[in-house]
């Protein structure tokens, strides 16, 4: 069973460079410029995963209930990890990977 730990705090997207906020009403785990992540989490937000691979957004895929959802796959050890987008997310960005995605 998942257990989430609230791990809200701000950071430097090492893929882009932009400088990411605290989300504030969940935990922040990737990049909202870039969609980018880090494997740093084991179980939501503990922050005890040892790969600290590259998660790069593979593709997105939208649920009426649960709004668009992230689909990442670390580049490192190759895991799959499903996160759902913030509220902040560039959401031209989104797009891009929902296109390039549907051209696969």
């Amino acid at each position: 069973m998942k257990t989430f730990k609230k791990n809200d705090n701000s950071f430097t997207c090492i893929v882009c460079g932009a400088y990411v906020p605290p989300l504030k009403y969940s935990s922040r785990d990737h990049c909202n410029h870039c969609l980018h992540s880090v494997h740093v989490d084991i179980n939501p937000g503990d922050r005890q995963n040892t790969c600290l691979g590259i998660l790069k957004p593979i593709s997105v895929t939208s649920s009426s209930k649960k709004g668009y959802i992230i689909n990442y796959k670390c580049e490192k050890c190759g895991e799959l990890h499903n996160n759902k987008a913030s509220a902040d997310d560039n959401f031209e960005t989104i797009l891009n990977i929902m296109r390039e995605n549907s051209l696969r």
